[in-house]
């Protein structure tokens, strides 16, 4: 069993909605999950987390939702390490904007991968021009990443 921070970031709920639906999973694995929105530093860090599930929405030209930003500037800030940990995040975004597409979760890989914690799994997109509903791609990839969490943790 591992405890997880879900760390999310949304603009219309639909991460959010995935969070939620994410918690009722690893909680059925034998994780024990934690969902954070909005998210500070200093709570993740208090819950002691093993694990760290970044799930957030882009907005604007590739943006962090307004939501996520605080946190995002605080991990900048404070450089907490990482070290002994993992992550993961989980990125919608809408592949029409090119470029910036998942730009928001980009932003996040960047800044673990600095944070010297090991990446359970490449960053899962999910494209909103492919998928109504991003719980039927993220769910599966939860489900597959971390049930081999619980037998390494």
């Amino acid at each position: 069993m591992a405890k997880i921070a879900i760390i999310v970031g949304t603009v219309y709920g639909g991460a959010q909605y995935v969070a939620e639906q994410a918690i009722e999973l690893l909680t059925q694995i034998g994780h024990q999950p934690q969902l954070f929105h909005p998210a500070r530093l200093n709570e993740v860090q208090q819950f002691a987390a093993d694990h760290w599930l970044v799930i957030t929405s882009t907005t604007g030209q590739g943006d962090i939702p307004d939501d996520l930003v605080p946190f995002y500037v605080e991990v900048q800030d404070k450089f907490p390490l990482l070290t002994g940990k993992s992550w993961a995040i989980i990125a919608l975004g809408d592949s029409s904007y090119g470029d910036t597409y998942c730009g928001s979760g980009e932003k996040f890989h960047e800044l673990f991968a600095q944070l010297q914690g090991t990446e359970v799994a490449p960053m899962l997109r999910v494209d909103a021009g492919e998928t109504l509903q991003p719980e039927d791609v993220a769910l599966p990839w939860i489900a597959q990443q971390y049930q081999s969490l619980v037998t390494t943790s």
